[in-house]
């Protein structure tokens, strides 16, 4: 996973510098890094950035390295609705103040509480799937840090999606979530994951798929929005209890 990771930032700032020269000679001036990690791109650039980034993932769904570069370049409406969303929410106000980080130390910990609360549901999630929360790319072309901060929560609760709705890391799994988050976030990755990934479908996939699609539906439609949970405070809560509260059913189809 970690070369994934590496591939991801070497991906992106091979784009960007390929088409830095163009922006330098019409007179574009060098912007500051805002946060960690921060690569300032003209709107040229980012139009250029997402055009490819969108052919590369469209024709390789598995490229998470240019799937996050088209999310940051493409996802500034979205990131601005999904932060007045966390603003409106004493829950995600806090979030944004605190600014808490998922990262793999949690883990060990986690597996640690009783089997049915949220956190050891999680941790036995991500043991099961072989994933840690430590492989999510670092955003680098949000120009705003708390907006860059909104969408690193997206990404590293990406998974406790997964784990809340009982979705596996497969195709299935990953098209359904991205239905779900597609309506919650609008983020238009996710809503061309959620169009465009049941192309790829076999017979048996598409079946599963076509029988879960009103549930996702639904779920996103219905359910409290998920980037308000402060999830480092609710470890402990009872996984049907979260569920409950959060507006989420579990679907009844197994072994997606």
């Amino acid at each position: 996973m970690l070369c994934h990771i590496h591939r991801a930032r070497v991906s992106a700032r091979q784009l960007t510098t390929s088409i830095s020269a163009p922006c330098q000679c019409s007179g574009h001036t060098k912007t500051s890094p805002l946060y960690p990690h921060h690569i300032p791109t003209s709107p040229v650039q980012k139009l250029i950035l997402g055009a490819g980034s969108a052919v590369a993932a469209l024709s390789d769904p598995w490229r998470a390295d240019m799937v996050a570069v088209n999310g940051e370049v493409t996802g500034l409406p979205a990131l601005q609705y999904m932060h007045r969303r966390m603003t409106e929410s004493q829950e995600g106000s806090r979030i944004l103040s605190d600014q808490p980080r998922i990262t793999s130390s949690l883990l060990p910990v986690l597996t640690r509480l009783p089997p049915n609360t949220l956190g050891h549901q999680y941790a036995m999630f991500m043991e099961r799937n072989k994933i840690s929360p430590d492989t999510r790319a670092e955003v680098t072309f949000v120009d705003d840090p708390v907006l860059a901060y909104v969408m690193t929560r997206y990404r590293e609760t990406h998974d406790l999606t997964h784990c809340v709705l009982g979705m596996d890391t497969n195709m299935v799994g990953e098209v359904l979530v991205k239905w779900v988050e597609a309506l919650q976030f609008r983020l238009p990755m996710c809503v061309g994951g959620a169009i465009f990934g049941p192309l790829r479908f076999k017979p048996a996939q598409r079946q599963k798929y076509l029988q879960l699609l009103p549930w996702a539906v639904q779920t996103g439609n219905t359910a409290t929005f998920l980037l308000n949970c402060y999830y480092e405070e609710r470890w402990g809560q009872d996984m049907d209890q979260f569920r409950e509260e959060f507006g989420i059913t579990v679907p009844t189809l197994v072994g997606l």
